[in-house]
């Protein structure tokens, strides 16, 4: 099937996880898509999965510089694109009570800061009746030690809306995926011991309506269907957590 020949599409956090699931189906589909990442291992990974079809390369989410070397890379080798998916995000589990502000500067820089400028220098580069996709999180029961990592996602939430309604003249949609607990190589929280990882994948199971975590490639439906097919619909959230935000679990 090539439901995406001749689309072309740029992922900021793209080498793991919902970016690289989302990026695996564009090229799956024809498109040619510019991926974006950190970790050396999992950018050399990525390019082995992903094949011709797909250019990958370092780029410092939280870098004003490096987010200005990504827009002009875009332009060099893509031209205009039909999506901008900005999925890059950190995140650590950290009480309040002692959350540094080292902490909070980083996950800040790279989750808010970082979208905000790429959205800024990206937007320019998305043709007109494209389509640009923020990752933020679920609005489901509040999860402890976790509460720097919402805050910086209720940011991009709301520059999501603000981007949307900037856009329209344009005629470019901006939309939120807000995924629950996904089953990805970190659980969306690097750092984690094997223990916590476990401690933590029971926490999402008991507290998702659906009793499961979800997958990766079913978030990358969700950013896939606001994209291309949600021609109607923006400054919208739409929820891929299992009935989290939505379902009182019976049980």
């Amino acid at each position: 099937m090539n439901a995406y020949a001749d689309r072309r599409a740029v992922i900021v956090g793209g080498t793991t996880g919902i970016g690289l699931a989302t990026a695996g189906a564009l090229v799956a589909g024809g498109a040619r898509v510019l991926v974006t990442g950190r970790n050396e291992r999992n950018l050399a990974a990525a390019q082995r999965r992903l094949g011709s079809g797909a250019l990958v390369v370092a780029a410092d989410a939280s870098s004003l510089d490096a987010i200005d070397e990504l827009a002009q890379r875009v332009e060099a080798q893509l031209g205009e694109v039909d999506l901008v998916f900005l999925n890059a995000a950190v995140a650590s589990l950290e009480p309040v009570a002692e959350v540094s502000e080292r902490s909070f500067d980083h996950i800040f820089d790279v989750n808010a800061k970082g979208s905000f400028f790429a959205a800024q220098r990206l937007a320019p580069r998305v043709r007109e009746g494209g389509s640009i996709v923020f990752t933020t999180v679920t609005n489901g029961t509040a999860t402890p030690g976790m509460g720097v990592y919402m805050a910086s996602k209720a940011a991009v939430r709301a520059l999501a809306q603000v981007l949307a309604a900037e856009l329209l003249p344009r005629r470019i949609r901006v939309n939120t995926v807000a995924p629950g607990f996904i089953d990805t190589p970190t659980l969306g929280v690097a750092g984690m011991t094997e223990q916590e990882r476990g401690a933590f994948r029971e926490v999402g199971d008991e507290a998702t309506p659906m009793g499961r975590h979800g997958t990766a490639e079913e978030v990358a439906r969700a950013v896939l269907f606001l994209a291309f097919d949600a021609t109607y619909t923006t400054g919208a959230e739409l929820a891929v957590d299992g009935g989290l935000a939505q379902v009182d679990d019976p049980a």
